[in-house]
């Protein structure tokens, strides 16, 4: 799970604010708590197991490559405070965290992707994020998107964007990412970049000459007038975009199973957070707590 994105969420949702007994904000704090109870518990998920990564700090070795990459510039400051916070609310919940530094909480996930996938029944990548359709293995490897309710594996992907797994970055360094802050390249829509794409094919294997672009690309002699002038930046946007496989990860698969939650560290850190509501409610919803 990419807890980054939950934190945020979480923030800035609709549900009340909330403070420490210090008077300490913890609204998206708590709000990720109970986020991963609901999934933890879900029937349908049924996890087996978690763990959650955080980009914490914000900036990763991509803001060395490039100065318009995303930063935590823009973040309100009451939510970059609780992401310390955060992960010791997923550990209070028993899962195994991977706070990023150098790299960001995708990297981990595209890591851990390719180094359980063929070891799991199912890799369940819980996050939204663009970039991480480039892990997708057929249905073994997949992609949830839990605000929509919507899981996306190798063929819903190719269906909705046109392109494989491995044509993702390539994609995104012509259409861009606005939530990393991957500009693309100018005049670039998904249809023409997926068109070009397709088969999985990769920025090298576009044909320079435009007559030889499949048939019905729109302005295809001015995309690749742009293309040509702007290579070099393609190319440093696809390595923006490109997941990195090898982050350090110390865990096994078999490290990663979810025991249950300990019940004394939960209530603890339920104590320390004034979260007597949430404690209620997980002991009314018949928890599973760790033996």
């Amino acid at each position: 799970m990419d807890g980054t994105f939950e934190l945020f969420r979480a923030h800035f949702s609709k549900r009340p604010g909330h403070r420490t007994p210090e008077g300490r904000e913890a609204k998206a704090t708590v709000g990720l708590a109970e986020s991963l109870l609901a999934l933890l518990h879900d029937a349908a998920e049924a996890p087996t197991h978690v763990a959650v990564a955080f980009d914490n700090p914000i900036r990763s070795f991509r803001n060395r490559l490039f100065d318009g990459y995303k930063t935590e510039e823009g973040v309100p400051a009451e939510l970059l405070t609780q992401l310390d916070g955060a992960e010791e609310a997923a550990r209070a919940l028993g899962l195994t965290v991977w706070p990023m530094a150098e790299h960001e909480a995708d990297d981990a996930l595209a890591t851990a992707a390719a180094r359980f996938g063929g070891e799991a029944e199912q890799v369940r990548l819980l996050t939204p994020d663009k970039d991480l359709s480039q892990c997708l293995r057929g249905a073994r490897v997949v992609q949830v998107d839990r605000v929509r309710r919507r899981v996306i594996d190798e063929a819903a992907l190719l269906e909705r964007r046109g392109v494989l797994p491995a044509s993702v970055p390539d994609l995104l360094a012509l259409v861009g990412d606005e939530a990393d802050g991957i500009p693309g390249l100018p005049g670039f829509g998904e249809k023409s970049a997926a068109a070009l794409l397709a088969g999985g094919r990769h920025l090298e294997q576009i044909p320079r000459r435009p007559a030889a672009w499949p048939v019905g690309i729109r302005g295809a002699e001015r995309l690749a007038a742009v293309l040509a002038a702007h290579w070099e930046e393609a190319l440093l946007y696809r390595r923006l975009a490109t997941l990195s496989l090898d982050v350090p990860l110390p865990e096994t698969l078999a490290q990663l199973r979810w025991p249950g939650i300990p019940r004394a560290r939960f209530e603890a850190w339920c104590g320390r957070l004034g979260a007597g509501r949430l404690l209620a409610a997980t002991l009314r919803r018949q928890a599973r707590w760790a033996v």
